[in-house]
């Protein structure tokens, strides 16, 4: 059966994050328990800054939400600094009032990486479906650690980093510290359940990642473009992002 195809909405906006945050803040002032995923990288701590003075203020709670992250790398425990539960703690746990039993992320350190992601793609199932997926994109239109060349059908699974995208991430990394090469990330198809998607970019470094999404046919060169086949897909973009967009 042919695809059936749609075209994301689109906002071209100087400050996507705030957009992002002010998107989910509307969402939890209608469903407070609502399931949220997220994801990490420089992209969305903005994100998470907003969230953070929404909750400081009053004007949202993550109290009774629950979340569950993208990705994690294998071979790093929680409490490594570049691990991305790390990362979920520093920018948005200890800055709101987000319950730190309710997120979610794969174990990086699990002794069984295949049946870690087994197990979490098992939760997902279980505790969803994801109300709205917070995605951002790579240079080379990866989303999660789907690098080029994953199926369409991907579920939760282990998978290896390209060299393009250790490079990318080393900046994250002391100087001479490797970068781990594998990492545990949801499926394309596992974030195609989500209900809603909401995919931030911003710099000219992904412009051609957003306009390879829009060529209008999915395919695993750019993991990114399977997007194409959910029907609620919003591209907050900031003008360097969109500078590509042919249409």
């Amino acid at each position: 059966m042919a695809d059936i195809l749609t075209t994301p909405r689109i906002t071209i906006l100087d400050d996507p994050a705030r957009a992002a945050a002010e998107e989910i803040s509307a969402l939890l002032d209608e469903t407070p328990s609502a399931v949220l995923g997220l994801a990490t990288g420089g992209t969305m701590i903005p994100v998470y800054r907003r969230i953070a003075e929404g909750c400081a203020a009053s004007r949202m709670s993550l109290a009774r939400t629950t979340t569950f992250n993208l990705d994690e790398y294998v071979g790093l425990p929680p409490r490594h600094r570049q691990s991305y539960h790390h990362f979920m703690t520093e920018h948005l746990v200890n800055q709101s009032d987000m319950n730190p039993a309710r997120m979610h992320l794969p174990d990086g350190a699990a002794p069984d990486p295949d049946a870690e992601a087994a197990r979490y793609e098992a939760m997902i199932a279980r505790q969803g479906p994801i109300d709205l997926q917070l995605l951002g994109i790579g240079a080379n239109g990866h989303i999660g650690f789907n690098e080029p060349g994953s199926p369409g059908d991907s579920r939760t699974r282990v998978v290896e980093l390209t060299a393009r995208t250790r490079r990318d991430n080393a900046r994250y990394f002391a100087p001479g510290e490797p970068v781990p090469t594998h990492a545990i990330t949801m499926g394309i198809a596992t974030i195609l359940a989500a209900r809603r998607i909401v995919l931030l970019a911003t710099g000219s470094g992904k412009a051609q990642a957003i306009a390879s999404l829009l060529e209008g046919v999915p395919r695993s060169d750019c993991p990114a473009s399977f997007l194409l086949r959910h029907r609620q897909v919003h591209l907050l973009l900031d003008p360097a992002a969109a500078s590509l967009i042919r249409r």
